[in-house]
């Protein structure tokens, strides 16, 4: 699509983000509806619009995966995320959940690191 850079392929992925982790659909899909659960018990008591994004952000890749592990082929609760950007050197094909998934991880684990407690100050 853009040169070497960014092609779309479309893979059905029975793994965890970015292809990783072993055929075990059946517990992502659990660790996915847990995850799902967590967020929206925690991001409504978030304090500040920081937070409120990057649990939005959370939240929206988390469902988004689960609802293909939901609704694919095999079906519940073994279906396949549907994954479809591929970039060079050999990485996994992701998709826009994952993104959103590893981003947020990522910038939590920051605001951590410099001190700051999950949801903001209250």
């Amino acid at each position: 699509m853009l040169g070497n850079v960014l092609r779309l392929t479309l893979v059905f992925n029975d793994r965890a983000a970015f292809s990783l982790g072993g055929s075990s659909t059946w517990f992502f899909t659990l660790t996915s509806s847990l995850a799902t659960l967590a967020l929206l018990y925690f991001v409504p008591r978030f304090t500040t619009k920081s937070w409120l994004i990057l649990g939005g952000f959370a939240l929206g890749g988390v469902v988004g995966n689960l609802i293909d592990r939901l609704t694919k082929y095999p079906g519940f609760p073994n279906g396949h995320v549907v994954d479809f950007i591929q970039i060079p050197f050999n990485f996994p094909i992701f998709n826009i959940a994952d993104m959103a998934i590893t981003i947020t991880a990522v910038i939590i684990a920051i605001r951590f690191i410099r001190g700051e407690r999950l949801g903001g100050s209250k």
